[in-house]
């Protein structure tokens, strides 16, 4: 019985502490910093949204292995870029992991795909900016909580959607319709 008691309590509590615990939500201003870009370059986010709402897209980035997942979001959101280009939006997304191997990884990463004009892939060196907002997935071969947050150009959040799974993202019908509202 008392086998059965801790494994029901388990099943309960454990998923509480795997949540996504993020700093940012729809109403807030967003947290500014700036991005490292995956030229080596840096561009400041607020740059970004004070010229055009911005798209801030949070992949899982080096779990030890490359994503499908974020394979196949990031397809998808480059494959529509007339459609953010249509509402005058910039997308940056952001590739988080240890910075020993991030440059290395993140660029056999972007190498599948063309980024049109007004997308920006950057890199989060040891997690940095995943801290900032509370988006650090904190497990073995985890890296953050994938997330996609719409910014208008005073900085506000006016669309968030954290995942507690690899699943579960924004996608881009979604990320428009907020766009429009804008």
């Amino acid at each position: 019985m008392k086998t059965i008691i801790t494994i029901l309590l388990a099943i309960i509590f454990v998923p509480a502490f795997s949540q996504p615990h993020a700093n940012v939500k729809t109403g807030d201003k967003i947290i500014d910093f700036t991005a490292q870009l995956i030229d080596g370059s840096e561009v400041p986010m607020n740059k970004l949204y004070n010229e055009s709402p911005l798209v801030l897209i949070v992949l899982r980035g080096w779990p030890e292995y490359q994503c499908p997942v974020c394979t196949r979001q990031v397809g998808e959101f480059v494959s529509e870029a007339d459609q953010f280009k249509k509402y005058g939006a910039k997308i940056l997304m952001i590739y988080p992991g240890p910075s020993e191997v991030l440059q290395e990884k993140a660029e056999e990463f972007a190498e599948d795909f063309t980024f049109p004009e007004g997308f920006y892939f950057a890199l989060d060196q040891n997690y940095s900016m995943i801290n900032k907002y509370g988006l650090r997935w904190d497990a073995p071969k985890e890296t953050a909580y994938p997330s996609t947050f719409v910014v208008d150009k005073a900085g506000k959040v006016r669309f968030a959607k954290v995942s507690s799974s690899h699943g579960g993202r924004a996608d881009v019908e979604e990320v428009v319709a907020a766009l429009k509202e804008l």
